[in-house]
């Protein structure tokens, strides 16, 4: 058992499902002092439930600003610190642009940038006076865009160029950022998708090849949390063995 995060504060959102749930029972097994936050809090308390150690479950929903900084300030207040941000939260809309439903659009951007930068900002203060770290989770489709997922993509292009920037910002003062590029996998993201034609070319691909599991991705966290504090792991790619692009 790596115990490299004992007793480490770490502050994961979306973890009520997928990546992010994964990584917060990784943390857990890791020595870490959890504080699991999402949208569905009775998901969190069963999350709470099965963790090996100490865990806190908090409400939040990241395009509010008000909840963002009620579940910081509730990671601090509880456990007197704030060590790691793993930034997770974030939501998959596939579809056309011609035709599309910009709604859609606004939900994503919303969640997948701009929720994101909230938690961040909020949460930066802390890791610079702790020397923490700050993981966003992005995606390979912040890496090559593609038909059917120009604004999920532009999303993701979008957080991992702020992450780059906050990491220059940041560097110097201790803190670690790193981003982590997962390709295709097995989580509930794709069912969100109200586009049946998309829907289905999601199951198409998830069937053509042996997916990435949710805790795979959580695997490459807690690797990166744990490497010596002199040691950055500013970017992780990682993709089914059989993804091509």
């Amino acid at each position: 058992m790596n115990r490299k995060l004992e007793s480490k504060v770490v502050l994961v959102t979306g973890a009520s499902s997928g990546i992010g749930r994964a990584t917060a029972l990784a943390l857990s097994t890791a020595g870490a002092l959890v504080v699991a936050a999402g949208r569905r809090t009775e998901n969190l308390q069963e999350l709470v439930e099965e963790a090996p150690g100490e865990m806190l479950a908090v409400e939040l929903d990241v395009t509010d600003r008000e909840s963002v900084d009620r579940a910081v300030a509730a990671a601090v207040e509880r456990f007197g610190r704030l060590d790691a941000l793993v930034n997770n939260a974030g939501l998959m809309l596939a579809g056309m642009v011609v035709g599309a439903n910009t709604d859609e659009w606004v939900r994503m951007v919303e969640t997948n940038l701009l929720g994101s930068m909230f938690v961040a900002h909020a949460a930066l203060p802390h890791l610079v006076e702790t020397h923490g770290a700050f993981v966003q989770v992005s995606s390979t489709s912040g890496r090559i865009a593609s038909a059917g997922a120009a604004v999920y993509s532009a999303t993701k292009f979008g957080i991992t160029a702020f992450a780059e920037a906050v990491r220059q910002e940041v560097t110097s003062r201790g803190v670690r950022v790193v981003v982590v590029e997962p390709g295709f996998v097995e989580t509930e993201l794709t069912d969100h998708t109200t586009d049946p034609v998309m829907r289905d070319a999601a199951d198409q691909i998830g069937r053509s090849m042996r997916t990435l599991q949710p805790e795979d991705i959580a695997d490459a966290i807690v690797f990166a949390l744990t490497q010596p504090e002199h040691v950055s792991i500013n970017e992780l790619l990682v993709r089914p063995t059989d993804q091509v692009h």
